[in-house]
């Protein structure tokens, strides 16, 4: 049974996340349990019940102003409560305060670093830089986290602005990519009109010989293992391979 609000009246939430959405030109929040967004944004959480405080939509949760059926039936063009509590939930804001915010900001930063850390090495020793060191030059250099973006493709990117820097530079920490080792293998007769192709997208040879098969051990940049298995594989109609051998930090 929906609840309403009379004057005057107050309703306290505890622990209250608030979704928000603006719609047809009007404002519709609702009031979910902590934590329980992102559960049901990811699927791990399907119950409506699990998620809401109440089963009710507002125009502001704060003051207990639930929207009227015919602004959100028009705004969502349904009448089913449920799928207009579920648009909301995928595509709203999530509101949070400014403590929350900061804290959520740091962790993130966090492990952006860490992944940063663990994905690169100094070119110089061929050792990791710690996580401080990182969180350092992201500081230095400027960069922004972003709440809204995943940190693995926030730490890409921080790699690629740090990288170009330091080629420029104008760098506040040398780092490149932890490379990968892998096997090539291709037929020798491939492997003579192709081979220097193929290398040049390899940053060091380990070993190499050839016969009626090609095979060498080479370094790459992990960012270019799909390149390199997607060229050996035309350049061979699928008869030359691109195997990963793990990382080496040297």
């Amino acid at each position: 049974m929906p609840i309403t609000f009379q004057p005057g009246t107050q309703i306290k939430l505890t622990n209250v996340s608030i979704v928000r959405m603006k719609k047809g030109g009007k404002r519709f929040e609702i009031a979910c349990y902590k934590n329980s967004v992102s559960a049901f944004r990811s699927h791990v959480e399907t119950d409506l019940s699990e998620v809401l405080q109440i089963d009710q939509i507002f125009t502001n949760v704060s003051k207990g102003q639930v929207a009227k059926p015919s602004e959100w039936q028009k705004a969502f063009n349904t009448e089913d409560m449920n799928k207009a509590i579920e648009e909301i939930l995928h595509k709203g804001d999530l509101q949070i305060n400014e403590a929350e915010r900061q804290m959520n900001l740091t962790s993130l930063n966090r492990e952006i670093a860490t992944l940063v850390s663990e994905m690169t090495v100094d070119p110089t020793t061929s050792r990791k830089h710690t996580v401080g060191m990182i969180e350092k030059a992201m500081t230095e250099s400027g960069y922004s986290v972003r709440s809204d973006k995943p940190a693995k493709a926030q730490a890409l990117e921080l790699i690629k602005r740090l990288i170009a820097a330091d080629e420029a530079g104008e760098g506040v920490l040398s780092i490149r990519r932890v490379r990968m080792r892998v096997r090539i293998t291709m037929p020798g007769k491939d492997a003579k009109r192709c081979k220097e192709q193929v290398l040049a997208e390899v940053d060091e040879v380990e070993e190499q010989e050839m016969g009626a098969e090609w095979e060498a051990i080479v370094q790459i940049n992990p960012a270019a293992f799909r390149t390199l298995t997607d060229l050996v594989n035309l350049e061979t109609k699928g008869k030359g391979s691109v195997e990963s051998m793990g990382s080496v930090s040297g």
